[in-house]
C-alpha cells in the first residue's frame, strides 16, 4: 500500500491514520483523507499529520487504498460518487454490516470485478492500540495485499480473520464488548467507593486488575478457570466471591447479553 486515504474522518478513521502514521506503518505524506466537514478535517490534519483534500474524486487521485470510515447509510452515495474512480483501488470497509457481499451487491459488476476489497471490524480499543480488528475471511485483496493490510492494521491491536458467517458474532464479542467491560469496571469501582476508596483510584485499581487479568491470560494462555483457581484459597476471600457471583447468575448474565445481540 503505497498511498492511504481516508473517507470519513471520525474517531475509528483518527485512531486508524494517528496508529498508521506513530508506528511508521506508512509515512504521513502519503496518508490523505476526505470528510464533508472541511474545517474539522484540516483541524485533524494539522493535529495528526495526514493530508485533507477537498473531494472524493481528489482522494481517489491519490490513493491507491481507499478505507472507508463513514457511516454505514453514507457509503451508497460514496459509491455511485466514486464510480468508475474504484476500479483498480484497494477498498477497506470498517463500516459495520458492510460485507464483501454487500459491496458486491451495492456495485456494478463491472466496478466490483476490477476492485479489491477487505471488510474489517475494528473496535474502540484501537483508539490506544490495544484493539480487536476482525478481517472478513472473504476478500479479494490479493495475497500480498491482504498481508500489508493485516502488517498495518496490527499496530493497532490483535488481527483476527473469521468466516462471513461469524462476522456477527465477533462484532458481538468484540465490538460490543467494550462497553461490557466498561460496566463490570464501573461496578467494582462503584463497590470500592461504597467501602471508601476514592473515585479516581478505585477507576485505576479495577481497570489495571481486568487489565492484568486479561495480559496473564494471554501470556500463560491458561484457562481462566485455571487462573481463578489459582487465587481461591480453601476458605478464603476470593471462592466466597466467585460463588456469590455464581449464585448472581453472572455465566448466564453475559451468555445471554450476547443472545440478545445475536437474535434476528
Amino acid at each position: 500500500m503505497n498511498s492511504v486515504g481516508f473517507i470519513g474522518m471520525g474517531n475509528m478513521a483518527k485512531a486508524i491514520a494517528k496508529g498508521f502514521i506513530d508506528f511508521n506503518k506508512i509515512d504521513k505524506a502519503n496518508v490523505f483523507a476526505f470528510a464533508p466537514n472541511q474545517e474539522k478535517l484540516k483541524a485533524n490534519a494539522n493535529e495528526i499529520g495526514f493530508n485533507a483534500v477537498p473531494s472524493l474524486i481528489d482522494l481517489a487521485k491519490n490513493c491507491d487504498t481507499l478505507i472507508i470510515a463513514c457511516k454505514p447509510y453514507q457509503i451508497a452515495d460514496v459509491l455511485n460518487e466514486l464510480g468508475d474512480s474504484l476500479c483498480g483501488k484497494n477498498i477497506i470497509s470498517v463500516a459495520a454490516t458492510w460485507s464483501l457481499q454487500t459491496f458486491k451487491d451495492s456495485l456494478p459488476t463491472e466496478i466490483f470485478e476490477k476492485t479489491f476489497i477487505q471488510c474489517i471490524m475494528p473496535n474502540t480499543p484501537a483508539l490506544v492500540g490495544e484493539g480487536v480488528i476482525i478481517f472478513e475471511k472473504s476478500s479479494t485483496l490479493s495475497c500480498e495485499e491482504l498481508k500489508a493490510a493485516k502488517e498495518m492494521f496490527s499496530s493497532l491491536g490483535l488481527v483476527v480473520e473469521l468466516d462471513s458467517k461469524l462476522m456477527s458474532i465477533g462484532a458481538a464479542i468484540s465490538g460490543c464488548g467494550p462497553a461490557f467491560m466498561d460496566l463490570i469496571i464501573e461496578a467494582f469501582a462503584d463497590a470500592a467507593v461504597k467501602y471508601g476508596i476514592a473515585r479516581d483510584t478505585s477507576y485505576a485499581l479495577v481497570s489495571q486488575t481486568m487489565k492484568g487479568s486479561a495480559v496473564l491470560q494471554q501470556q500463560t494462555s491458561l484457562h481462566p478457570a485455571v487462573l481463578k483457581d489459582q487465587v481461591c484459597s480453601p476458605g478464603g476471600m476470593t471462592i466466597k466471591g466467585v460463588a456469590m457471583l455464581e449464585k448472581c447468575g453472572v455465566r448466564n448474565a453475559c451468555i445471554s447479553c450476547i443472545d440478545e445481540i445475536m437474535k434476528k
